[in-house]
């Protein structure tokens, strides 16, 4: 079952579930500050925006792996083992929060409010290789993302 948990992103280590990822703390000075979000290799980073009432993923990954940033915006985030049939578990992605998807977890992300996110991925995401690494489940339909959104 996933769990949320807290990952030592210092070291690079990619958790084996979904997860809210405790950040490095910030570097401050004079400048300004420089926040790291990961520290691992990653084959794509992807600037997403989102419509409020829509909904995004609906999908596993058989063997890729993401970590996304919440840049501005809320979502309300499902997740739950690939082939359960228990509820998804939920979690409220809001501005500055690092969510971590592994393989093989069913995910979809409701969007509470018009949102801009940061996905960075394990795998490339041209399209031959990111439709040969997913499985398209319905956690939450469109009509759901909307009475969800509606609710906020």
């Amino acid at each position: 079952m996933s769990a949320i948990i807290e990952i030592d992103t210092d070291h690079g280590v990619i958790p084996s579930a979904s997860a809210r990822v405790e950040m490095i703390s910030a570097y401050s000075d004079e400048r300004g500050s420089l926040q790291t979000l990961i520290n691992c290799q990653t084959n794509n980073v992807a600037l997403i925006s989102s419509a409020k009432g829509t909904v995004r993923s609906n999908h596993y990954h058989k063997t890729d792996w993401h970590y996304m940033y919440m840049i501005s915006g809320a979502a309300d985030y499902l997740f739950r083992p690939a082939g359960s049939t228990e509820e998804p578990q939920h979690l409220l992605f809001k501005k500055g929060d690092l969510l971590y998807t592994g393989p093989m977890e069913e995910h979809a992300t409701v969007f509470l409010e018009d949102s801009v996110l940061l996905a960075m991925s394990g795998h490339p995401r041209d399209q031959d290789t990111y439709e040969g690494d997913i499985v398209r489940v319905v956690l939450v339909t469109p009509e759901e993302a909307m009475e969800r959104a509606a609710r906020h």
